[in-house]
């Protein structure tokens, strides 16, 4: 099987469905105290919403970014798509199909050999007592993709493999013998890739993967998988809080803030003309290396605190554009111009 992605004959791949299409997707984690605590202090339950109504598309062999500070829900995003966290409400659809269903079903294991995740932190995500040949060749082994029956693994093919997909990342053959402490940073991180490309997916959920490397290393690890994704058509889902790092890998971005989707656009349009006050505001806090004098906007205020997010538009205790209605009606994501925008004050405009 290649990794890479084929249309059906006579069908154009830029013209085929979206290969991830999520709607309305909620997540809400009760973090209420246990409940003799709550009946002694007479305190309610607490919910946070983590996310709110999501929705978005991701064509095949594309990436899409999803940006925002701390705490706004990218990475609960990020382990819904895979998985590993069951939606509140609504759905992920992965090439057609509902991926929840799939993952409580008999196919989970197909599904999960299909998407695969990188981690953020690449010294936590790699079992250090395990030699580099048993962290990437754990997939393999799991999905059955070495050695005849299940039971016999070809230990031969099994490290050739290992090699090849370490080869792949731009580490040498000879690493399979090695521990996780022998390597740094990037080089860890290049074996979390080797051993998401290990089930040859078709889709890869990527959770800040730079975000714990230095700048000249992330560019290193970011080459790697723009290459990765033109030779086997790869397609990314892309959390980053950075948005130079989002600018040199994505095609769209998605803006969040405390759980929903406040901008999507095409990448281009976003960063030529940002329309939501949060997304200026975001573009605005980049250091302007070029001293073009142009008026910029900091980063004003805190995020709100999710357990008591604001009425309204949850932007608003930030927004200088904020209104009364801003502060009553909460804004629909809807198409204004060439994106997705999800504020009064654009719709009115006012901006």
């Amino acid at each position: 099987m290649s990794g890479a992605v084929r249309a059906p004959a006579g069908v154009d791949l830029a013209l085929a469905a979206p290969l991830v299409e999520v709607d309305d997707l909620t997540k809400t984690f009760d973090v209420s105290p246990p409940w003799l605590n709550r009946v002694v202090e007479r305190k309610p339950r607490l919910f946070v919403h983590a996310v709110d109504g999501v929705g978005f598309a991701i064509e095949r062999g594309k990436t899409l970014a999803l940006v925002g500070e701390s705490g706004c829900g990218k990475s609960t995003v990020a382990r819904l798509l895979v998985g590993l966290h069951e939606p509140t409400r609504g759905r992920v659809r992965f090439d057609g199909i509902d991926a929840a269903t799939t993952l409580r079903g008999s196919g989970a294991l197909a599904l999960r050999r299909r998407m695969q995740m990188i981690f953020q932190d690449p010294y936590a995500s790699l079992n250090p007592r395990w030699k580099v040949a048993d962290i990437v060749g754990e997939p393999l082994k799991e999905h059955g993709l070495v050695g005849g029956a299940a039971a016999r693994i070809d230990k031969t093919e099994m490290r050739a493999r290992v090699a090849q997909l370490l080869q792949s990342v731009g580490l040498a053959a000879a690493d399979v013998e090695k521990f996780p402490h022998q390597f740094s940073g990037g080089q860890r991180q290049r074996i979390s890739i080797a051993r998401a490309l290990a089930t040859q997916p078709e889709f890869l959920v990527c959770d800040e993967p730079t975000s714990a490397l230095d700048v000249s290393v992330q560019a290193q690890v970011l080459n790697i998988m723009k290459d990765l994704q033109r030779k086997q058509g790869l397609t990314y889902l892309f959390i980053s809080h950075n948005l130079a790092v989002v600018r040199h890998v994505s095609d769209q971005v998605g803006v969040m803030y405390l759980g929903r989707l406040v901008e999507l656009a095409d990448k281009a349009e976003l960063f030529a003309r940002p329309r939501h006050p949060y997304t200026r505001m975001l573009l605005d806090a980049i250091p302007d290396i070029h001293m073009s004098g142009r008026a910029r906007t900091p980063v004003q205020g805190e995020v709100p605190n999710p357990l008591n997010p604001p009425s309204g538009c949850s932007f608003h205790p930030r927004c200088p554009h904020a209104n009364e209605r801003c502060k009553l009606e909460r804004p629909a994501l809807q198409r204004i111009d060439a994106g997705l925008v999800a504020c009064h004050a654009v719709e009115e405009g006012r901006i």
